[in-house]
């Protein structure tokens, strides 16, 4: 059976030998895009998980939906107090920013699913990292996993850069910068390579 992404596979196989081994290494792409959320459950899920364990993160959104019986709408998440709030789990920081993230939703500077579908990659990098709080890691997560846009190359993430150090058995790790331009020569397939990139064995 083909692979979907067979085309992405077969684009970094012709890159290098290293790329070629880490995909028979690794086996079929089996990225999974999580659509049936619109950008501002992404977003909020992606702040619960940030700079926590999944384990911690999940129980996190567990409490928070556990609350209000369903995913909480914008308007819920602006009624709840802060210590309500607080009492879920999130820190102070991470309050300012779901709610500033419900307000954008409210507002429409968090576009529904429907309306990102036609804007561009950048336009929405741009347009959400005004939201404080929202860096632009958090939008091209939800670019890959929500927006299925197979084009993203999250620069500093570090489990990437982390990866292709091993990939490529480099000293030290790219910059952001750096690794920007390496995986220009990745796109259009820059989500795949990042899929496989988080696999590079340890």
């Amino acid at each position: 059976m083909n692979s979907p992404y067979q085309q992405a596979e077969d684009f970094l196989r012709a890159i290098d030998n290293d790329w070629s081994q880490l995909i028979d290494h690794v086996g079929a792409c089996k990225f999974i895009t999580k659509s049936e959320r619109d950008p501002y459950e992404a977003l909020v899920r992606a702040v619960a998980y940030q700079q926590l364990s999944t384990k911690v993160g999940d129980a996190i959104l567990k409490k928070l939906i556990n609350r209000y019986g369903q995913f909480p709408t914008p308007q819920h998440l602006i009624s709840t107090t802060f210590d309500e709030l607080r009492a879920v789990g999130f820190s102070g920081r991470k309050i300012e920013t779901i709610q500033g993230i419900a307000n954008a939703a409210v507002t429409g500077l968090v576009p529904s699913q429907e309306i990102a579908d036609t804007m561009s990659n950048e336009v929405l990098i741009q347009q959400i990292t005004t939201i404080k709080g929202i860096g632009q890691w958090t939008v091209e997560m939800m670019l890959m996993f929500t927006l299925a846009r197979m084009d993203i190359l999250p620069a500093d993430d570090f489990g990437i850069v982390e990866g292709y150090k091993r990939l490529k058995k480099l000293e030290t790790a790219p910059k952001r910068k750096q690794m920007a331009e390496i995986g220009l020569a990745w796109s259009p397939y820059r989500t795949v390579a990042s899929w496989y990139l988080w696999r590079v064995p340890k």
